[in-house]
């Protein structure tokens, strides 16, 4: 689903350079994918981290982790963002979701971006 997301703001946004990394268990690494943006040309390198909330990962893991990528790199500065958290657009969002989902539980709407593969959206009945 990650490089989903990458990929459509990849294609959405003004940026030339956009590399997904994961924080661990999976590659690109936060690591891999700076070595990748400053190969490209980037001198400036943000880090968005994909969560809703602030947590560890967000105050000491991630900033880490890019400390670590960017000492490779004299002069390349790096940012990381605050993750998605209460921003004004998550209300239609979620409004969104819930839509797309409900209209497939009653059988008029075509699976989602989540679903694809999976068990569709379905009511359920206590047993």
């Amino acid at each position: 689903m990650l490089l989903h997301v990458v990929d459509n703001f990849r294609q959405a946004s003004p940026y030339t350079i956009v590399e997904p990394a994961h924080m661990e268990l999976a590659e690109p690494t936060i690591n891999q994918a700076f070595e990748r943006c400053v190969a490209q040309g980037a001198e400036v390198v943000i880090i968005h981290p994909y969560f809703l909330l602030p947590g560890r990962h967000w105050q000491q893991d991630i900033p880490r982790l890019a400390n670590e990528a960017a000492k490779r790199h004299s002069g390349i500065r790096y940012l990381v963002t605050a993750p998605l958290g209460a921003h004004l657009l998550m209300s239609q969002i979620i409004q969104a979701r819930i839509e797309q989902c409900t209209e497939r539980a009653n059988q008029q709407g075509e699976p989602c971006d989540v679903c694809q593969g999976l068990a569709p959206c379905e009511f359920q009945q206590p047993e």
